[in-house]
This record gives C-alpha cells, structure tokens and sequence, in this order.
C-alpha cells in the first residue's frame, strides 16, 4: 500500500491536465454540435462524474491514507449539495432569458470553466489566509450559521438582470442583439462587435456562481484545510453540475424542501467550525449528518410534492 505520498506541483499539473483534456473531449467530441441534452444522457454523465470522483478517493486511499480519502468525500458531498441550489437558480435564468435546449449545454461549459477558475483562486487566497490567520476559520463559521438562518427566511426574489453590476457594465461598453446567434456569444450589430443574449445569460451564471461559491467554499474548509483535497473535491463537484442541471432541472417542484436542508448543513458546518476550538467532530460523523439532512430534505419534498403538486 502506498501510504502518504507527499503531494508535490506534479500532482496539481497532472490533475488539472486531466480536467483539462476531459472537458476539451466532453466539448470537442461529444458535444461538438449544438443540441439538446436528454436525460438519460445526463444521467450517465452524472453517474460517469461521480464514478470518476469515487475512483479518486480510492486513489487518495493508495496515496494518502483513508482519512484524506474521507475527507475528500465528506467536501465533494457538501459541494454537490449545496451546487443543487445553484441548478434551480440556473433554471430560472435560463427560463427567463428563453434559451432553448440546443443553447443550454454551451453556457453551461463555459460557465463551469470560468468557475473553476474562479474557485481555484478562491481557494488559493482561502487557504493562504487560514495558514496565516488561523481565526478566520471561526469567521468562515459564524458566516456559514448568518446565511444558513438567513437563506430560511429569504424569499425567492427570480430573477433581476437589471440589478446585476457585471450585465450593467457589459451594456455600457457593448451593444447588445436582440436576437439568439446559435451558440454564439458575440456578432456584429450596425458593423460593431456586439454581444448576443447567451453572453448575457453567461455573465448570470457565471455571478451565480460566484455568489453561491462565496458559501460552499467556506463550508469545505469545515472538513479539512489541505489546499489539494479542498480544490479536487470542489473541481469534481462542479463538473457534475452540468449534468446534474439536465437530470434536475425538470423536477424542481419535487425539490420544494432543499433549501431548508440546505440552510441546515450550512449551520451545522459552521457550528462544527466554531466548536473546532473545543471539539473536533470526526470527519466520518460530519459526513453522516450532512447526508442525512439532503436525504431528509428530498424525501420530504418528494412526500409534500405527491400529496400536494405545486403549479
């Protein structure tokens, strides 16, 4: 058995060359032509993502023991949870924009390749603060607990363009089509380079993410600080996303209670952050617990949805 393996520059470039040619295969080869994803498509993608995920942590078991192979399980199922709630949220842009199913694959690339980017640096600055500032782990806790309790409250608000900073500043510099251009993001309006309504709907999705980011990213530090599990973890979560739109995207009545879960597993892992100090939850339980709340939460959406349908 190959036990603790130091991590080393080469172990980042080979991971992310990996990622890097399977979505330049995903785009090149399977999805070089515009059209609708199904959902048994999406389902196999989906069960081929987590696959490949749970085909890592048995590799970080040979590499680096059980507890990071745990721990990269424990951060990848928090980040796929909580990624639910950016699925719907994805939905409703789409719905709004009017983007048909031919388009939706397209942005959905491009707007999970921009999200690892920005993800990365995210984690990157995250990490470099906690080593440095070793409190800012109980303010990464109390913020989880503020918008767990707060995301019980809020209202769904759909969706507001207008009140977008980055759609605001793409209109000043850019004019902007009316109409769709395939799966173009840019064409030519009155002999100027304009953008066309996919670009806008990239900015959303790419702003959403960076909103819902501002959580999950937090939440995973709950579980472990190492740089390498916080990123693989992060970075298999959100190639799912993508499929998992598909396979989720029509059911979203069936979903009713998720948010309150989710709202749960925010407060529970900040809690969990700031009893660290006292107590240090084995990663095993956090697991557990966390699972349970998203079984809970779906079943009880489920159960409401069968005997009461929502319009």
């Amino acid at each position: 058995m190959l036990a603790f393996i130091e991590i080393s520059v080469w172990h980042w470039v080979g991971f992310v060359i990996a990622i890097l040619f399977l979505l330049a295969l995903d785009l090149g080869l399977f999805h070089r032509s515009a059209r609708e994803v199904k959902i048994k498509e999406a389902m196999f993608w989906t069960a081929l993502w987590f696959s490949l995920a749970m085909v890592f942590a048995w590799a970080l078991v040979l590499i680096r023991g059980h507890q990071e192979a745990l721990e990269f399980v424990t951060g990848y199922i928090i980040e796929l949870s909580l990624s639910m709630d950016n699925v719907f949220a994805i939905a409703l842009i789409f719905g709004f924009f009017r983007i048909p199913g031919l388009q939706q694959h397209r942005v959905l690339f491009w707007g999970i390749v921009g999200a690892l980017l920005m993800r990365g640096i995210m984690i990157g600055a995250g990490a470099a603060l906690i080593q440095k500032f070793h409190f800012v782990l109980y303010l990464f806790g109390a913020f989880l607990v503020y918008t767990g309790i707060k995301m019980t409250m809020a209202k769904e608000e759909g969706v507001h363009p207008e009140k977008n900073p980055l759609i605001r500043l793409a209109r000043k510099f850019f004019p902007v089509s009316h109409e769709l251009h395939g799966q173009k993001f840019t064409t030519t309006l009155n002999g100027r380079k304009a953008l066309t309504p996919l670009a806008l709907v990239l900015v959303m999705v790419e702003t959403t993410d960076l909103i819902f980011a501002l959580d999950s990213i937090p939440a995973i530090f709950a579980v472990t600080q190492k740089p390498f599990i916080v990123f693989t973890s992060n970075v298999f979560a959100i190639l799912g996303l993508r499929s998992l739109y598909f396979v989720l995207a029509g059911a979203i009545g069936y979903f009713r209670y998720l948010k309150v879960g989710l709202s749960f597993v925010l407060v529970f892992i900040g809690l969990k952050m700031l009893a660290a100090h006292w107590y240090v939850l084995p990663t095993g339980i956090s697991l557990a617990v966390v699972g349970g709340i998203i079984v809970v939460a779906m079943a009880a959406s489920i159960i409401a949805q069968r005997s009461s349908p929502k319009e």
